[in-house]
């Protein structure tokens, strides 16, 4: 009997050893996990998270944690005003995490360990204050997609480590103070978007890297595709005699007296003819002024100017009615103007402004050539400028070029346009018409442009665009875009972009450039509208109403997300938006597509998604899988509807928890 007893107290011992041995090893659970985020709770400050203490709540209702299958996967806090420093170890009991979000905070110290989170594939850190070098830890999370370490405080090399991340598709290390070279054996196949622009790195760009333009690696000291050819000096080592060379090179570089004496008479006589041309000019202008011939063609330097900046970077400030635009930068004076009489041997009067229907006549040519002008940029149509009268009174003028119509096409298709009357269009008033001259005269928009809207201040003084102002707007275009498609199966836009959609001061959406694809060559078309233009249009002339639902869907994205598509205005680094929303949601974090100013609003979060989703249906690869203008704009009323029933108030500490499913 007692033998037996001892047996059993030895099989009880035994199985308690076993159970300290593994014990340890067991994975984290919920506990663990809500203990991890208790403990990152109490070492931030700043605004309260506003997660309860109580010890019988589940960490997976707190305010930016999703859970899946009982554990804690997902944890975003951006722009909670979160301060301190994170402790090393804060993170290594939530092994299944798999996104991370703590942008745009106060954060502080170094990185933190994250290498217990095997998991994790989206790390987004940008807009904090950490320091010091990137850790060893997070080159051992070889699952992640994602990574944005932007504007920090972070130094050291970019190394080959990141040859550890394969899966790697985005790298932002923009805005920090990285050093010395990119590694040539640096290898990530799957990257897609790069940023390591604004920091102190040197040598020439590696092979593997050249496809990326050039804003990727800009504010650097880099060289080699895609930026400039690297010199031999460039990628010399410095040797024991680089001193001696330095001083041999300044002595070659140094001018002799005679030739410090040519460029100082030089330049005094180049003063001389500036002023002589100077007053020649004035004179000139004297007398036009006296005859009152002001010309809003006869381009002064200035604006001349401002029409080149304009070629390459579409002026859209909120004062430009939109940032219309040509791809023509000389400019003819009246003279000319007048004596191609006008109707050029057409249908059309000389020297006569021509109103449609519908438009009061309060001016004419003469009032318009004596209007004070301001260039507004330059579009996929034509110039456009500012014109303000003597009356006080301002026009928006667009300059057509290369109009290819003969001239009795151009008068029935122009004034087809002006007989397209509805409120979400922006009403034209007036045409002219001659072999070198094609003027469109159309009201002034002084809010401008939705892109300017978007993308234009982005500095402290910038008012955020909150969800009700870009639905609305999102409506207005697609009630516009939805009248033009009835009036008839062939009728279609051409030429649907967030800088064509401007806005009253009440922020009502207005559509135009409506009707103007049809008069124009291809040549006209710039690269930059590609990002809106639907796979199947091959010819810009030639567009269809399922390739303005199609832009229309890339319009939805880029006012949901606030990025610029690929080749747009004010996008230089170039976003694929359809691809890139795409992989956001197949990769469950869909809360990340949006704009960081609609974070906001979490109570229309629902709403966000099912706009989101009509974006994405519009913008599908094949047109016949694309609804049709009446359907999107039926559906954003009831977007919109469902919206305004809720009491939409900013809570500016809680991120969008969007469950990808519902996608």
């Amino acid at each position: 009997m007692k033998t037996g007893n001892n047996n059993m107290e030895l099989q009880l011992l035994a199985a308690s050893l076993l159970l300290l041995v593994f014990l340890p090893a067991t994975a984290p659970d919920l506990a663990a996990d809500r203990a991890a985020l208790m403990s990152l709770r109490s070492a931030v400050g700043g605004r309260s998270l506003l997660w309860p203490v109580a010890a019988n709540t589940t960490p997976c209702s707190w305010t930016g944690v999703q859970c899946e299958s009982g554990r804690v996967t997902v944890l975003r806090l951006p722009g909670a005003s979160l301060s301190g420093q994170l402790p090393v170890s804060a993170f290594l009991n939530l092994t299944r995490l798999r996104t991370l979000s703590l942008r745009l905070n106060s954060l502080a110290g170094p990185l933190p360990d994250l290498s217990a989170c095997t998991s994790l594939r989206n790390l987004y850190l940008q807009g904090n204050a950490f320091n010091g070098k990137l850790p060893d830890s997070l080159f051992t999370i070889h699952g992640l997609v994602r990574l944005n370490l932007a504007s920090n405080n972070l130094i050291g090399p970019v190394s080959d480590d990141f040859n550890g991340l394969p899966r790697l598709r985005t790298l932002f290390l923009q805005n920090n103070r990285l050093t010395g070279p990119i590694p040539a054996g640096l290898k990530l196949p799957k990257l897609e978007q790069l940023n390591i622009s604004n920091n102190l790195l040197t040598g020439s760009v590696p092979e593997s890297l050249q496809s990326f333009t050039r804003a990727s690696f800009s504010g650097n000291s880099l060289c080699g595709k895609p930026l400039d050819s690297c010199a031999a000096e460039d990628i010399v080592v410095p040797s024991e005699g680089a001193n001696k060379d330095s001083d041999n090179n300044n002595n070659r570089k140094k001018l002799s007296g005679s030739a410090v004496a040519g460029i100082a008479i030089g330049s005094v006589f180049a003063f001389f003819i500036v002023v002589i041309v100077s007053i020649c000019l004035c004179r000139k202008g004297g007398n036009k002024r006296r005859t009152g011939s002001l010309d809003i063609f006869a381009l002064n330097k200035q604006q001349e100017m401002g029409l080149k900046a304009a070629e390459s970077k579409e002026l859209e400030s909120p004062e430009n009615g939109g940032g219309l635009s040509s791809n023509n930068t000389t400019a003819e004076g009246p003279e000319k103007m007048m004596a191609n009489g006008g109707g050029g041997g057409g249908p059309f009067p000389a020297k006569k402004l021509i109103f449609f229907r519908n438009a009061p006549r309060v001016f004419d040519l003469e009032d318009l050539l004596r209007a004070s002008a301001e260039v507004l940029g330059k579009g996929t149509f034509g110039t456009a400028y500012k014109a303000v009268m003597e009356v006080g009174m301002a026009v928006a003028v667009k300059r057509l070029k290369d109009v290819i119509v003969s001239p009795k096409e151009f008068q029935e298709r122009i004034e087809e346009v002006g007989a397209m009357s509805h409120e979400n269009l922006v009403p034209p008033r007036a045409y002219y018409y001659s072999n070198d001259e094609k003027l469109l005269v159309h009201d002034f928009m002084s809010m401008g442009s939705l892109s300017a809207l978007l993308h234009g201040n982005k500095g402290a003084g910038r008012t955020p665009l909150s969800w009700e102002i870009r639905s609305s707007i999102a409506l207005g275009a697609a009630r516009g875009i939805e009248h033009l498609h009835s009036r008839g199966p062939t009728v279609s836009h051409g030429n649907i972009k967030s800088s064509n959609i401007l806005l009253t001061k009440t922020y009502e959406a207005r559509v135009s450039d409506f009707g103007l694809a049809h008069l124009v060559g291809p040549s006209s078309t710039p690269t930059r509208v590609l990002g809106y233009r639907a796979p199947e249009v091959t010819d810009p002339c030639r567009t269809t109403q399922k390739a303005d639902v199609y832009s229309f869907g890339i319009l939805l994205l880029e006012l949901l997300t606030g990025k610029a598509p690929t080749h747009s205005v004010l996008n230089e680094e170039g976003v694929d938006l359809p691809r890139w929303v795409q992989s956001v949601v197949q990769d469950e974090w869909t809360s990340e597509v949006f704009d960081l100013e609609l974070l906001r609003y979490q109570s229309v979060e629902k709403e966000m998604v099912q706009l989101l989703q009509l974006a994405i249906d519009c913008a599908a690869q094949y047109p016949d899988s694309r609804p049709s203008m009446a359907e999107v704009r039926r559906q954003i009323e009831e977007i919109c509807h469902s919206s305004s029933r809720d009491h939409m108030v900013p809570n500016l500490h809680q991120g969008i928890n969007v469950d990808a499913s519902s996608q």
